[in-house]
Protein backbone atom coordinates (compact mmCIF):
# COMPACT_ATOMS: atom_id res chain seq x y z
CA UNK A 1 0.00 0.00 0.00
CA UNK A 2 1.16 3.48 -0.62
CA UNK A 3 0.92 6.35 2.08
CA UNK A 4 0.34 10.22 1.04
CA UNK A 5 1.48 12.98 3.42
CA UNK A 6 -0.74 15.65 2.04
CA UNK A 7 0.30 19.22 2.29
CA UNK A 8 -1.35 22.52 1.40
CA UNK A 9 0.13 22.95 -2.44
CA UNK A 10 0.36 26.71 -1.35
CA UNK A 11 3.12 25.80 1.74
CA UNK A 12 5.56 24.22 -0.58
CA UNK A 13 4.79 26.24 -3.56
CA UNK A 14 8.31 27.71 -3.81
CA UNK A 15 9.63 24.46 -3.68
CA UNK A 16 7.56 22.98 -6.77
CA UNK A 17 8.29 26.36 -8.97
CA UNK A 18 11.82 25.58 -8.24
CA UNK A 19 11.72 22.10 -9.17
CA UNK A 20 9.86 22.99 -12.65
CA UNK A 21 13.81 24.33 -14.37
CA UNK A 22 15.71 20.91 -13.12
CA UNK A 23 12.75 17.98 -13.51
CA UNK A 24 8.80 18.37 -12.90
CA UNK A 25 6.88 15.87 -14.75
CA UNK A 26 2.96 16.36 -16.21
CA UNK A 27 1.25 12.87 -16.26
CA UNK A 28 -2.00 12.40 -18.08
CA UNK A 29 -4.46 9.55 -18.91
CA UNK A 30 -7.31 8.54 -21.93
CA UNK A 31 -8.81 5.18 -21.49
CA UNK A 32 -6.22 3.09 -20.73
CA UNK A 33 -3.39 5.29 -22.27
CA UNK A 34 -1.03 6.71 -19.80
CA UNK A 35 1.83 9.44 -20.57
CA UNK A 36 4.32 11.31 -19.13
CA UNK A 37 6.72 14.47 -20.02
CA UNK A 38 9.02 16.63 -18.69
CA UNK A 39 7.04 20.15 -18.44
CA UNK A 40 10.01 22.77 -18.40
CA UNK A 41 7.59 25.89 -18.10
CA UNK A 42 4.84 26.01 -15.29
CA UNK A 43 3.75 27.56 -12.33
CA UNK A 44 1.60 27.36 -9.13
CA UNK A 45 -1.22 30.40 -8.13
CA UNK A 46 -4.23 31.26 -7.39
CA UNK A 47 -6.74 32.30 -10.10
CA UNK A 48 -10.68 32.28 -9.76
CA UNK A 49 -9.82 31.93 -5.70
CA UNK A 50 -8.69 28.09 -5.90
CA UNK A 51 -5.13 26.99 -6.14
CA UNK A 52 -3.82 26.32 -9.64
CA UNK A 53 -0.77 24.81 -11.51
CA UNK A 54 -0.33 26.23 -15.22
CA UNK A 55 1.39 24.42 -17.86
CA UNK A 56 2.68 25.08 -21.33
CA UNK A 57 2.52 21.88 -23.16
CA UNK A 58 3.13 22.26 -27.41
CA UNK A 59 0.18 21.71 -29.96
CA UNK A 60 1.97 18.60 -31.48
CA UNK A 61 2.88 16.49 -28.09
CA UNK A 62 0.96 13.39 -27.25
CA UNK A 63 0.19 14.90 -24.17
CA UNK A 64 -1.85 17.25 -25.95
CA UNK A 65 -3.95 14.83 -27.22
CA UNK A 66 -4.84 12.94 -24.23
CA UNK A 67 -5.15 15.94 -22.21
CA UNK A 68 -7.78 17.40 -24.77
CA UNK A 69 -9.74 13.97 -24.52
CA UNK A 70 -9.21 13.72 -20.79
CA UNK A 71 -8.99 17.60 -19.04
CA UNK A 72 -6.59 15.97 -15.79
CA UNK A 73 -3.11 15.79 -14.97
CA UNK A 74 -1.00 14.75 -12.22
CA UNK A 75 2.52 16.96 -11.41
CA UNK A 76 4.99 14.88 -10.14
CA UNK A 77 8.28 15.85 -8.99
CA UNK A 78 11.35 13.87 -7.73
CA UNK A 79 12.20 14.49 -4.21
CA UNK A 80 15.78 13.70 -3.22
CA UNK A 81 17.61 11.60 -5.90
CA UNK A 82 15.41 9.78 -8.53
CA UNK A 83 16.89 7.39 -11.48
CA UNK A 84 18.22 10.22 -14.27
CA UNK A 85 16.75 7.26 -16.84
CA UNK A 86 13.31 8.68 -16.06
CA UNK A 87 14.33 12.05 -17.16
CA UNK A 88 16.15 10.87 -20.51
CA UNK A 89 12.98 8.74 -21.83
CA UNK A 90 10.03 10.93 -20.54
CA UNK A 91 12.21 14.13 -21.90
CA UNK A 92 12.89 12.86 -25.04
CA UNK A 93 10.45 9.82 -26.43
CA UNK A 94 7.05 9.88 -27.82
CA UNK A 95 4.13 8.04 -26.44
CA UNK A 96 2.55 7.47 -29.59
CA UNK A 97 6.01 5.48 -30.48
CA UNK A 98 6.02 3.60 -27.30
CA UNK A 99 4.62 3.13 -23.54
CA UNK A 100 7.40 5.47 -21.50
CA UNK A 101 6.17 4.35 -18.17
CA UNK A 102 6.62 0.61 -19.23
CA UNK A 103 10.74 1.73 -20.33
CA UNK A 104 10.94 3.95 -17.62
CA UNK A 105 9.82 1.42 -15.31
CA UNK A 106 7.98 3.25 -12.99
CA UNK A 107 5.31 2.59 -10.73
CA UNK A 108 1.81 4.12 -11.04
CA UNK A 109 -0.14 4.73 -7.91
CA UNK A 110 -4.04 5.91 -8.00
CA UNK A 111 -4.95 9.41 -7.35
CA UNK A 112 -7.83 10.13 -5.21
CA UNK A 113 -9.50 12.71 -6.89
CA UNK A 114 -8.24 12.40 -10.41
CA UNK A 115 -8.04 9.81 -12.68
CA UNK A 116 -4.33 9.76 -13.98
CA UNK A 117 -1.74 8.12 -11.14
CA UNK A 118 0.74 9.48 -9.74
CA UNK A 119 4.32 8.04 -9.82
CA UNK A 120 5.93 6.84 -7.05
CA UNK A 121 9.32 7.19 -8.31
CA UNK A 122 8.75 11.21 -8.52
CA UNK A 123 6.97 11.58 -5.17
CA UNK A 124 5.59 14.94 -5.06
CA UNK A 125 2.30 15.07 -6.23
CA UNK A 126 -0.21 17.62 -7.50
CA UNK A 127 -3.76 15.84 -8.79
CA UNK A 128 -5.04 18.51 -10.96
CA UNK A 129 -8.54 19.35 -12.81
CA UNK A 130 -8.23 21.75 -16.14
CA UNK A 131 -10.14 24.57 -15.80
CA UNK A 132 -8.85 26.22 -18.84
CA UNK A 133 -6.70 25.67 -21.44
CA UNK A 134 -6.01 29.15 -23.89
CA UNK A 135 -3.60 28.69 -27.34
CA UNK A 136 -0.91 31.13 -26.99
CA UNK A 137 -1.83 34.03 -29.08
CA UNK A 138 1.18 34.26 -31.76
CA UNK A 139 0.98 37.81 -32.32
CA UNK A 140 1.28 39.11 -29.00
CA UNK A 141 4.45 37.22 -27.66
CA UNK A 142 7.32 39.34 -28.77
CA UNK A 143 9.74 38.54 -31.48
CA UNK A 144 13.15 38.07 -29.49
CA UNK A 145 11.01 35.49 -27.54
CA UNK A 146 9.27 33.40 -31.08
CA UNK A 147 12.80 33.66 -32.25
CA UNK A 148 14.46 32.03 -29.73
CA UNK A 149 11.93 29.08 -28.57
CA UNK A 150 9.21 29.11 -31.68
CA UNK A 151 11.63 28.54 -34.90
CA UNK A 152 9.94 27.83 -38.00
CA UNK A 153 9.40 24.21 -39.64
CA UNK A 154 12.20 25.04 -42.68
CA UNK A 155 9.94 21.89 -44.41
CA UNK A 156 6.78 23.69 -43.86
CA UNK A 157 7.04 27.17 -41.85
CA UNK A 158 4.84 25.75 -39.13
CA UNK A 159 5.46 26.90 -35.89
CA UNK A 160 4.58 24.44 -33.07
CA UNK A 161 3.38 27.22 -30.16
CA UNK A 162 1.97 25.84 -26.78
CA UNK A 163 -1.18 25.70 -25.11
CA UNK A 164 -1.57 27.18 -21.67
CA UNK A 165 -3.41 24.28 -18.93
CA UNK A 166 -4.72 26.10 -16.28
CA UNK A 167 -5.78 23.12 -13.60
CA UNK A 168 -7.32 23.13 -10.01
CA UNK A 169 -4.95 21.34 -7.71
CA UNK A 170 -7.51 19.53 -5.97
CA UNK A 171 -4.87 17.47 -3.67
CA UNK A 172 -1.18 17.76 -3.09
CA UNK A 173 0.99 14.81 -1.02
CA UNK A 174 4.18 13.18 -0.74
CA UNK A 175 4.02 9.06 -1.86
CA UNK A 176 5.64 6.96 0.16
Amino acid sequence: MTNREHFDAYDRASEITRAIPSGAFMTTRSGDKVNSMVIGWGTIGNIWGRPVFIAYVRKSRFTRELLDANPEFTVNIPVGDYNKEIFKIFGSKSGRDMDKIKAAGVTLVDSEFVSVPGIKELPMTLECKVLYRQPQEVGLIPEDITGRFYPKNPADSSVDYHIAYIGEIVDAYILS
